[in-house]
């Protein structure tokens, strides 16, 4: 049997057993994971050295290497995500709705596991564990498989999870790690075993994952998140958060890639940014009218449809709050986009016409996060409008199902006008 089917059928068969895990075994199951990675520190960061001294020996781009780095503080932030996913309340088995449709016939929605996840992500190794404990916590299986530039990290962290289950032969199987790109593009064509497919990745990845396969995919292809500072926004308030947004940290998804700035108050605004990005070593590149006022490189009609993930920023000024959503809508990857203005009544009216998963009031768009969010981690973030959108936590990987219970009724007792009548009373 092919390598890859027979892992994806060991998947499926462990996300029935794991289905019959009680609330108390999953959160076991996490603690497990938790102290074994705690006792294997030194190990991992050895291996994670290791990946990152070939990664600079073969040139790898610094915005990489930094989401390559899986140092103590790392795996603290790991291990403190896994505490945050033990206290988080049971998503699985929770009743939704409760129908009677007729006397004795009653209707449950209920909450269940999506089944079979497989996930591809790139560089950054604490999202195999957060991706496994995720999908181990909203009873999943999951099979993952890393970027080469992280190999020898990503088999250390997936050695230790798979050690820290193996007590428990209901959690066989539960994370399986694939080895190269060609088996998990393998994986793709397994659509009768495999339920999501997750990518975190590049643009390319993603938009190749989603060309190549019939399994559902849930994710962006792309994190072009914008900040417009308004007309009747508090200048010091605009500048910690613009700052904040593009300086904080530029290689991720959340990060802001275009400032948008109220023509009414780009001259005093403008100067004042453009002196803060330029101590935190920002390239800015701005239209004719930014240019204007500062000095910045030409933006082009690239630059508005570009991911830097790295500290550079276009710039653009506009005449309207209109006009704002407007580039937005057309240009943004509706990930996360933020308005800074005192004007509840401005704010309310981005907040509702911007068409992403998240949109914000007077806070930097690097809160698009699911730890931030209070969902314990994020398996990604998904710019999907069906199942799950924004920060993808445990609620993000449950569905339902309708489970009916009667007392011997049949269809024909209801047809025709003689028949029984549906109730259809909601109870719940």
């Amino acid at each position: 049997m092919d390598q890859v089917r027979e892992a994806a059928l060991k998947a499926k068969e462990a996300s029935y057993r794991l289905a019959t895990l009680t609330l108390d075994d999953r959160n076991l199951a996490l603690e497990k994971i938790a102290l074994t990675l705690s006792k294997r520190s030194e190990e991992i960061l050895a291996a994670n050295s290791r990946d990152m001294e070939a990664a600079r020996a073969g040139g790898l781009s610094q915005v990489l290497i930094k989401r390559l780095r899986y140092d103590r503080s790392k795996l603290e932030e790991s291990l403190e995500s896994i505490r945050s996913l033990q206290s988080q309340e049971e998503v699985v088995g929770k009743l939704i709705s409760r129908t009677e449709l007729d006397g004795g016939l009653i209707l449950d929605k209920v909450s269940c596991p999506i089944g079979v996840i497989g996930v591809v992500f790139e560089a950054r190794p604490e999202a195999l564990v957060q991706i496994s404990c995720l999908c181990l916590r909203s009873g999943n299986t999951v099979l993952l498989k890393g970027g080469t530039e992280a190999k020898e990290t990503n088999e250390a962290l997936a050695d230790a999870i798979k050690d820290a289950l193996s007590a428990d032969e209901r959690l066989r199987d539960a994370v399986q790690l694939l080895s190269t790109r060609e088996q998990f593009r393998e994986l793709l064509k397994h659509d009768d075993l495999i339920d999501l497919i997750i990518p975190r990745g590049s643009n390319e990845l993603v938009r190749s994952i989603k060309e190549s396969t019939k399994i559902p995919v849930l994710g962006h292809a792309a994190g072009i998140c914008h900040t417009y500072v308004d007309k009747e926004a508090d200048m010091d308030m605009a500048v910690k958060v613009c700052h904040d947004a593009k300086v904080q940290y530029p290689a991720v998804c959340n990060a802001m890639e275009t400032l948008l700035v109220h023509r009414s108050i780009a001259k005093d605004f403008l100067p004042r940014m453009a002196e803060d990005y330029a101590r935190a070593g920002v390239e800015l590149r701005g239209d004719a009218g930014v240019r204007q006022i500062i000095d910045a490189k030409e933006a082009s009609d690239e630059d508005w449809v570009t991911e830097y993930n790295d500290l550079i920023l276009s710039i653009k000024m506009v005449d309207s709050l209109e006009e704002a959503i407007a580039h937005i809508n057309r240009y943004s990857s509706h990930h996360t986009d933020a308005i800074i203005t005192s004007d509840e009544g401005t704010a309310q009216r981005f907040m509702d016409m911007v068409d992403s998963s998240s949109v914000m009031w007077n806070a930097s768009t690097r809160f698009s996060d699911g730890y931030r969010y209070g969902l314990g981690a994020e398996v990604g973030i998904s710019t999907n409008k069906t199942h799950a959108r924004g920060p993808v936590g445990l609620e993000g990987l449950i569905i339902y199902k309708y489970k009916l219970r009667g007392h011997g009724q049949i269809v024909a007792e209801y047809v025709g006008k003689e028949g029984r009548k549906f109730t259809h009373r909601k109870i719940q």
